[in-house]
């Protein structure tokens, strides 16, 4: 938890540096949670996270304390914004070589076996065939792609074959200015998910695949992947409404 205390915000804001130092040490976690996300792009981690502290700093500094927002939701995206921005002004994102090196691999074996077994190849199984762990798959994967926004991802609901996004899915209903609170906390959400829970939410709602095209991927029966889903979903939705 990030809670931290109103008073000590305003003294912040207001110059206090002893204030301003203890509000980034409490949330030191929040913000070396966002660093890591970066980690193995080809950037030092200490500097991301010297970027990210200004990140913080900054969202100090234009937070609202009437709002009934957490001072750790609202700062996300400064830090998040304050990294990327560095990160672009530096040049493309820096892919490491055995990064690159893993994806060759990964692309020539999900031809191979499309062309053999006539389906794709699962993370399973691309994992078990190039000894190599789930994690670094991902990774390697995620570095060819676009990053999408949570606002942007769309997927067909499967009730009312509308085109809805996951804001939308998930959505309770509340004004305005909690939803906008909302859309910054569903990205912290979604990085706190474990590996087979992100798969299946980015396959179904970046990727548009259907559960029983997302089973087939992961290997899994579409059971358990309405099942995660379901899951994942009302445990956002709690989440939103505390």
């Amino acid at each position: 938890m990030y809670e931290n205390d109103m008073k000590i915000i305003e003294n912040a804001q207001n110059g206090s540096k002893d204030d301003m130092t203890k509000l980034i040490e409490d949330n030191n976690g929040l913000i070396w949670s966002i660093v890591r996300r970066f980690n193995g792009r080809g950037y030092d981690i200490e500097d991301l996270y010297q970027i990210g502290s200004i990140g913080f700093i900054k969202a100090i500094q234009r937070f609202d304390t009437s709002f009934e927002v957490r001072l750790s939701t609202y700062a996300v995206p400064y830090i998040l914004g304050e990294i990327k921005r560095y990160i672009r002004d530096d040049g493309p994102i820096k892919v490491s070589r055995s990064i690159k090196e893993l994806n060759v691999k990964i692309i020539e074996l999900q031809k191979e076996y499309f062309n053999k077994y006539g389906r794709e190849i699962t993370l399973d199984e691309i994992s078990k065939e190039l000894k190599t762990p789930k994690e670094e798959i991902t990774m390697a994967l995620d570095s060819t792609r676009p990053v999408d926004s949570i606002e942007s991802a769309k997927f067909v609901d499967n009730k009312t074959d509308k085109t809805i996004s996951i804001l939308e899915h998930i959505s309770t209903g509340r004004d305005e200015q909690t939803e906008i609170a909302n859309r910054i906390t569903i990205k912290k959400l979604i990085s706190e998910l474990d590996v087979k829970e992100k798969e299946i939410i980015m396959l179904r709602y970046y990727k548009q695949k259907t559960q029983m095209q997302v089973s087939k991927i992961l290997g899994i029966t579409q059971v358990q992947v309405s099942r995660i889903e379901r899951k994942v979903l009302d445990n956002m939705r709690r989440k939103l409404t505390i």
